[in-house]
């Protein structure tokens, strides 16, 4: 019985995963740039043109390509997947520190800051710790 319910657990674990990898991914690909222009105050850094962002979603954009590969086989492509769990924590303790240094970019904690924390939660639970 036990072990019946935790293969249900783990299949349905699986599947939001899959489910996180694809939104996440697709996000990263075509999300930042358009969060960018709806919201510039929450998602690009620095005023005027900025050769930053374009650099900024290339890497992302890539991230989630392959975060879209991994979403057919989680498991096959852990690496990628705490890659991104840790980068995106990096990353946003130091947006937060910058945004809390420079006035003018506080929209950031309340936009691109706690998406790339979310980003890191969301993977790191559902994350399976053992191959199935």
């Amino acid at each position: 019985m036990l072990y019946g319910r935790c293969k249900n657990v783990c299949a349905n674990r699986l599947l939001f995963l899959r489910i996180a990898l694809i939104v996440i991914g697709l996000t990263f690909i075509f999300g930042i740039y358009l969060l960018g222009i709806v919201w510039p105050t929450g998602w690009t850094w620095g005023h005027g043109h900025s050769h930053y962002l374009l650099m900024i979603i290339g890497v992302y954009a890539t991230l989630g390509v392959f975060l879209l590969i991994a979403s057919r086989d989680p498991y096959a492509y852990k690496s990628i997947i705490w890659f991104t769990v840790w980068s995106s924590v990096v990353h946003g303790a130091i947006m937060t520190a910058q945004a809390f240094n420079d006035a003018a970019e506080r929209g950031h904690l309340i936009a691109d800051v706690p998406a790339l924390f979310l980003v890191a939660i969301v993977l790191a639970v559902l994350m399976p710790r053992t191959a199935p």
